[in-house]
């Protein structure tokens, strides 16, 4: 993998992967080989990522989603309480039952980015929080699973913790990254 080359759906992957690698590297690692990426690639696709972000040229994250990752394989209109969004899905081939979600309010701005059950794809139905395994669900499917659930703020942008009740009672949190599940603990 070059640098100098075009930064695409493999570098976005990339992307994802480097915010998940504070909690599973080994998990990261196997991923990284299987896109046959180095640690050096995956670090320049995160610097070259942030670059982008940053960059007092930076286009609209939507417009930086549809450059990376092409035209969206699904867009479709979506309520969030009040507000009208609509939400733009890619494919991930590392995880291919998920797709990446963009939700944008009016005047296309985002406001939620994360990975998301691919439309027609059963996810997991987690009974017991040790069925709560690293990658597994993504929030929504935790959520569900283990009501009532209440989302928090996570450590970083693209963090999300959700407190949530464990069956037979107690109390937990989940830690996700990009949507997808990377832990829980008690309490």
């Amino acid at each position: 993998m070059t640098s100098t080359g075009p930064f695409g759906p493999l570098q976005f992957q990339l992307v994802l992967l480097r915010r998940m690698a504070d909690h599973h590297p080994e998990l990261v690692d196997d991923a990284r080989r299987e896109l046959g990426a180095s640690l050096a690639d995956m670090r320049e696709a995160n610097r070259r990522w942030q670059a982008m972000v940053r960059s007092p040229r930076a286009r609209g994250t939507l417009s930086r989603y549809r450059s990376v990752l092409g035209p969206p394989e699904r867009t479709f209109p979506r309520k969030a309480g009040d507000l009208e969004c609509e939400a733009l899905q890619w494919p991930v081939p590392l995880w291919p039952d998920l797709r990446f979600e963009a939700m944008a309010g009016p005047g296309g701005a985002v406001w939620n980015e994360w990975l998301v059950r691919a439309p027609g794809v059963a996810g997991p139905e987690p009974r017991t929080a040790e069925d709560l395994r690293p990658w597994s669900c993504t929030v929504d499917e935790v959520a569900r699973a283990f009501p009532p659930a209440r989302p928090m703020e996570g450590s970083a942008p693209t963090r999300l913790r959700l407190a949530f009740t464990l069956p037979g009672g107690g109390g937990a949190v989940a830690d996700f990254t990009w949507g997808l599940l990377q832990g829980w603990t008690r309490g």
